[in-house]
């Protein structure tokens, strides 16, 4: 496990460095780079002013100790259109987006395992082969379209669902009325994520399922008159679920990115719906804060992910030596 500790300190320290490097790669003058074109002109005290704050008259090696210095005191920069420091700014779009993919990765695990477990343990029955038509079906559909299909019919004709946002602005909602009001929001944006991760982990668990049923110990546990739910989920489900947690780790990268779409399609308040916005408006301080969040995210999502597939299967300790 120290090895892969390593791995992901080693990685994270490489994100930090393109976060410092790829600023002064642009084309033109770091502070252009950083601003954009949103100085269109720039009196030579406000320049000198921007290169003070950012420490760029100083050496390389300088900057960058300012920058990790900053860095380390959560300071990462400042947004000059929403005119506030990116850290706060983040700090209010994070939890949308953490919550989103949190419930929609949960949601799409636990469907994905126990839909896998039950198709895989009736290979070649009907069950079995409209869950792979309809898996794959699902698997071929683009998030976003996703998200403006259910947009389109369960918000706009049926009005079963707010149409865009994570809370209603104009009510003033508290308790259980509240919680009510951000689930509604919640649900669309987290059913079209759900849906995009959903085919990925029933294909791999069914798979997994289909090598583990066949080891001695799940025909001993049959030979000793073991009820076959029992056998599938006491004996079968442990030793089929590491390869399966190990790709739900890794799938946080594409999860968030996913995120990205389906909170600009449902104008949902988080990291992606931030991150298009300040793409928009050229403001590069939030835009690599975003990426930089995101990254530090998606590392902590597959260390914990490692951690999990090791409990469930102590033989993998000795490989991430």
């Amino acid at each position: 496990m120290k090895k892969r500790l390593g791995d992901y300190v080693l990685a994270f320290l490489i994100i930090l460095i393109l976060n410092f490097i790829l600023p002064r790669l642009m084309p033109g003058d770091p502070i252009t780079a950083i601003y954009g074109d949103a100085l269109v002109e720039m009196s030579p005290e406000l320049e000198a002013h921007l290169l003070e704050r950012y420490g760029l008259e100083r050496s390389l090696p300088e900057q960058f100790y300012l920058y990790l210095l900053h860095f380390f005191q959560g300071d990462l920069g400042y947004s000059f259109y929403f005119h506030a420091p990116v850290s706060h700014v983040l700090a209010g779009a994070l939890p949308w987006t953490l919550l989103l993919a949190g419930v929609a990765l949960a949601c799409s695990a636990l469907l994905g395992i126990v839909w896998g477990a039950e198709a895989g343990s009736r290979r070649g029955s009907l069950f079995d082969r409209a869950s792979l038509i309809t898996a794959l079906f699902l698997n071929g559909i683009p998030g976003f379209l996703v998200g403006i299909l259910l947009l389109l019919f369960l918000g706009f004709y049926a009005g079963w669902f707010p149409l865009s946002g994570a809370a209603s602005v104009h009510l003033d909602y508290t308790g259980w009325a509240w919680v009510q009001d951000i689930l509604s929001h919640l649900f669309l944006p987290a059913l079209t994520l759900t849906l995009v991760q959903l085919p990925r982990t029933f294909l791999l668990m069914r798979s997994s399922l289909l090598g583990v049923m066949e080891k001695p110990y799940v025909t001993t546990a049959r030979c000793k008159g073991i009820k076959e739910r029992l056998v599938r989920y006491r004996h079968a489900l442990k030793g089929a679920l590491p390869p399966v947690v190990t790709r739900l780790g890794m799938s946080v990268g594409l999860l968030f990115t996913g995120v990205l779409f389906v909170e600009v399609v449902f104008a949902y308040p988080g990291m992606g719906h931030l991150f298009f916005l300040a793409l928009q408006y050229h403001d590069y301080p939030v835009v690599h804060g975003c990426l930089l969040v995101i990254t530090v995210c998606v590392l902590m999502f597959n260390l914990l992910a490692d951690l999990i597939s090791i409990k469930l299967d102590p033989r993998l300790k000795e490989d991430a030596r």
